[in-house]
């Protein structure tokens, strides 16, 4: 099991506040400090433990570079919030402006890059292209046949398992109330609207539920006729032992992705790479991913019947709010990884870096990643059942967008003018019968 930072429970179980925060992850904890911010009463619940499932095995990328044009918004905000964090809270979450460069031998690829850049730069993001001399200028060790690059100095990274709990500890400084190994069973309606939800400690009034709940978001509202549609896709990570140092941040090369950590270790994965299982839920949502399994990226896919067909955040089946829910049988999801990915990655760095030859491995995990049809998040407020907002789907992107999804969400729970068009995070998008449109990244 990976480990992440320890969070102690509140005290005094709720009868009744504004909000409920259903989830522990990166996007809940987010959601829960910004509405204490604004005064907002709140409980954040959690069915295991904070930042214990993707939030904690993410790869700490803290990144603007390589959004789509519809996410990019979201994440220029949320480097201003981490950057601020840090000094709000008092504790470190690892964040670090330590700069973020991708590296290719492809010269496909880096026009590819060269018209990203110049769009991005239109919205207020600017990259610097760097020519294969250049490149190997900033990474002088590196062995690879460069064409080109691009470099963002202000980016960054963070510590995945520092971050999240870190920032449940903020929001309870600001009277947010946190209980973890309290699942939420079941939402709470009467008279067509949300009273509150029911919990396996019993019920709490509200007239709010944010439901950011991860992987497990799809099978909690479908229970209450909500079609969410996510594929839950599994990706694979690694650390290794202390190493020398060619890269001080996060870099993307041929094969393989890496940051620098705290430890003096690196993360590192093979990008875009994952494991598809195949589940009721995901075969019920087939057709919302038609197009995705057409493109290049179902190649990266392995396409598998696992044990998670019957048990899961994919599964099905009913239960009443007086039964032990599907939340409560899996506290945290720790799926077996797949090994041979992460072999892979570590064999595509030491082509690219010959000084992390003999590196070990520390540690291997797998995570569950709720990847929606464009690769774009949901945050928005259902028109199905009044009272509850969806920050969910957010496809392997959350960790970094998080501080500024909290804040958008948190907008749209007050009803607020956002600071970024919602337009695009729509749940109506995959129900309007319009096309699906592809993500437009780097």
């Amino acid at each position: 099991m990976l480990r992440v930072d320890e969070v102690r429970d509140s005290e005094n179980f709720p009868e009744s506040v504004d909000v409920v925060v259903v989830g522990g992850g990166i996007i809940g904890v987010c959601t829960a400090y910004e509405l204490a911010r604004r005064g907002v009463s709140v409980v954040l619940l959690e069915k295991g433990f904070i930042g214990a499932e993707q939030s904690g095995r993410n790869w700490g990328w803290v990144r603007q570079q390589h959004r789509d044009f519809h996410e990019l918004p979201l994440a220029m905000r949320s480097l201003q919030r981490w950057e601020a964090l840090t000094s709000e809270i008092g504790i470190d979450l690892g964040f670090r402006r330590s700069g973020i460069s991708y590296g290719t031998t492809q010269p496909a690829e880096l026009e590819r890059w060269e018209r990203w850049n110049k769009r991005a730069a239109e919205m207020g993001f600017q990259s610097e292209m760097l020519s294969g001399e250049q490149l190997k200028t900033q990474f002088p060790t590196s062995a690879a046949s460069w064409v080109g690059g691009i470099w963002s100095p202000t980016d960054g990274k963070a510590e995945p398992s520092k971050a999240a709990p870190g920032i449940a500890e903020g929001a309870k400084q600001l009277g947010v109330q946190v209980f973890q190994t309290c699942a939420v069973r079941a939402l709470d309606i009467g008279a067509g609207r949300v009273a509150g939800v029911w919990t396996e400690r019993g019920r709490i009034r509200a007239s709010t539920v944010v439901c950011a709940g991860g992987a497990w978001t799809s099978r909690f509202l479908h229970a209450h006729g909500i079609d969410l549609p996510v594929a839950n896709i599994i990706g694979t990570a690694m650390r290794t032992s202390a190493a020398p140092a060619p890269v001080a941040g996060c870099f993307n090369g041929p094969g393989f992705a890496m940051r620098r950590r705290l430890d003096g270790g690196y993360t590192i994965a093979v990008p875009g790479h994952g494991r598809f299982e195949l589940t009721p839920q995901n075969i019920r949502h087939s057709i919302k991913f038609y197009q995705m399994m057409r493109s290049k990226l179902a190649k990266k896919l392995k396409i598998r019947l696992g044990g998670s067909f019957f048990d899961g955040p994919g599964s099905s089946g009913r239960w009443t709010p007086d039964d032990v829910s599907p939340f409560e049988r899996i506290r945290v999801l720790d799926p077996l990884p797949d090994r041979e990915w992460a072999e892979a990655a570590l064999g595509n760095v030491t082509k690219t870096f010959p000084e992390m030859q003999g590196v070990r491995v520390v540690q291997t995990w797998a995570g569950v990643i709720d990847t929606s049809p464009d690769l774009i998040p949901v945050i928005c407020a259902s028109r199905a059942i009044p009272g509850v907002v969806i920050a969910s789907g957010f496809s392997g992107h959350g960790f970094g967008l998080g501080p500024g999804a909290g804040q958008l969400v948190s907008e749209v729970v007050m009803n607020d003018l956002p600071y970024a068009d919602i337009t695009p995070f729509r749940l109506e998008r995959f129900v309007s019968g319009e096309a699906i449109r592809p993500p437009e990244m780097m």
